[in-house]
């Protein structure tokens, strides 16, 4: 069916690891379809417990493109407050789930993406390192010369590995990501077996997931950017 709704991603298995409940074996994902048949599948990773309007009209707009978008909550194992972003096997355990959820609907594993914001555009970029997927986007990831926790790597190590085109958009003058850092990074990724694109906006005009982006002719650009990345590589 098309539009947007609530739906749970079972993890492989059921019993993985620390999934000790029923409710902890389900992976809780907004899904936003297009009409008709989806050309593919995009895994949107954000930071949130709730998807934001922002991040839901970022979605809506890539259904209206023809994809299956879906954005899992990483933190449903976390009772109380948020204790950081998530990364290890249950990132990767979660991305699998919906991984699984598209192709049992008919969208075919090379035409499944990444799309990730901020700390979630790094687990974007480490999941494109360790998942055959079709294509990969990261937005302002940080964690490029350090690694952000003890279960994730720095991204210019990872990057050799990427498996995946891998696109990654930066600002100018965002502290978390330095112009040099990012240089390191274009350089890392330039060493993989794969397509790899690093670009730089002034300012902080790489942000496609605020709600002022539609005003902002740069974030515009950003946006055709991701567009036209999946585009291109998920076939």
């Amino acid at each position: 069916m098309s539009g947007t709704y609530d739906d749970l991603a079972p993890l492989r298995g059921g019993d993985v690891e620390d999934e000790r409940s029923t409710a902890h074996a389900q992976v809780p994902i907004t899904v936003a379809e297009p009409e008709g048949n989806a050309r593919g599948g995009i895994v949107l990773l954000h930071e949130s417990r709730e998807v934001t309007g922002a991040v839901r009209d970022l979605m809506n707009a890539l259904a209206s493109e023809g994809w299956t978008v879906i954005a899992p909550n990483l933190f449903h194992r976390v009772d109380g407050e948020l204790g950081g972003a998530v990364f290890g096997h249950q990132l990767f355990d979660d991305f699998d789930a919906c991984f699984d959820w598209l192709t049992r609907r008919g969208v075919f594993p090379d035409t499944i993406g990444v799309l990730g914001f901020d700390s979630a555009g790094t687990a974007a970029f480490l999941v494109a390192t360790n998942r055959p997927i079709g294509a990969a986007v990261s937005v302002a990831a940080p964690g490029i010369v350090e690694p952000l926790t003890d279960q994730a790597d720095a991204l210019v190590r990872a990057a050799p590995n990427l498996q995946a085109p891998w696109l990654g958009l930066f600002g100018a003058d965002d502290p978390a990501t330095p112009p040099a850092q990012v240089d390191q990074l274009r350089d890392a990724t330039a060493r993989a077996a794969v397509a790899s694109l690093v670009v730089s906006y002034p300012g902080l005009h790489h942000r496609v997931d605020s709600p002022e982006a539609d005003d902002d002719i740069n974030a515009v650009a950003s946006q055709t950017r991701i567009f036209d990345w999946f585009d291109s590589n998920l076939r």
